[in-house]
């Protein structure tokens, strides 16, 4: 009786260790492992089986690896249906994940040995071109996946997004109050940094980080150019300094949270359309092949 128990601590134990765990290093690395084999034997297979004349992806070897590569495309395309569904257990999301990042590697010693190394301007070489494009992007996100969410977390200093923004408005109501007293031109700079949007930037802008006309920054700079005058001189000015100083502090705080989630998502505009259409273009190289066989 007092077995039962200790089982169960152990597979508490065991999930929250699973839970802790990276979808890279799911199980110890078991399809890292399962990966390298698939890609050895490959390899090995290749340059121990005799093709006349040559390699290529027309022979009994050519069709055996274009089979196994087709039918891991369209397993690891899954990997989007699958997310909707969470389990635990051997398939979980995070098993999953492992398989299709270490399975998608190896496709491209699986895809480049199917054609034998013979390309051309064709529906065969575009799919395996798309591919190659789906694997190299893939390959990004699992990069920024594995390092910038420490960098969101850390620039977010336990913030959400909305407070954040709230917290750039509160600013702006004590900035618009405090440039009451102002002249003409200085009024003018301050109206132009509120009023300029603080989401209306292209993709350009938020990927690097680098905001060019950034009116805060202009207005900024323009009463900086007043530190040779005593403290306390004009305290309007002091004031709107102050608060333009934390603005742009503020600012530069959610620029970088949009730059991280850019970095984060730009990935997937590039591999879920590409995949689409790799299935599109290995659909026509499979259906030619069957065609002209």
């Amino acid at each position: 009786m007092a077995t039962i128990p200790s089982e169960q601590q152990n597979q508490r134990e065991r999930r929250q260790s699973s839970d802790h765990e990276s979808f890279l290093s799911h199980r110890n690395m078991r399809w890292l492992k399962v990966a390298l084999v698939l890609c050895l034997v490959t390899i090995v297979s290749y340059f121990w089986i005799d093709v006349t004349p040559r390699h290529n992806g027309g022979s009994w070897y050519g069709y055996t690896l274009g089979t196994i590569g087709a039918l891991l495309i369209v397993w690891l395309s899954l990997l989007g249906i699958r997310k909707r569904n969470i389990s635990a257990g051997r398939w979980s999301l995070k098993a999953w994940t492992s398989a299709h990042v270490y399975l998608g590697l190896a496709l491209i010693v699986i895809g480049t040995l199917h054609t034998g190394f013979q390309l051309g301007w064709n529906v065969h070489t575009l799919a395996y071109s798309l591919m190659m494009v789906v694997i190299l992007s893939g390959l990004y996100g699992v990069a920024v996946y594995a390092t910038l969410p420490a960098s969101l977390s850390n620039n977010a200093k336990e913030m959400t997004r909305s407070q954040m923004v709230e917290a750039l408005a509160a600013i702006d109501r004590q900035l618009q109050s405090a440039a009451q007293p102002l002249g003409r031109e200085e009024s003018d700079l301050v109206i132009a940094a509120l009023e300029q949007g603080t989401f209306d930037w292209g993709i350009g802008a938020r990927l690097s980080g680098h905001y060019r006309k950034c009116a805060t920054t202009r207005a900024l700079a323009y009463f900086a150019d007043d530190w040779s005058r005593p403290v306390g001189s004009d305290e309007p000015k002091d004031k709107v300094r102050a608060l333009l100083g934390r603005r742009k502090s503020q600012l530069d705080q959610i620029r970088r949270h949009l730059r991280i989630r850019a970095l984060l998502e730009v990935w997937l505009y590039i591999h879920i359309p590409v995949t689409i259409a790799l299935l599109a273009a290995l659909t026509a190289h499979v259906v030619s092949v069957f065609y002209y066989w």
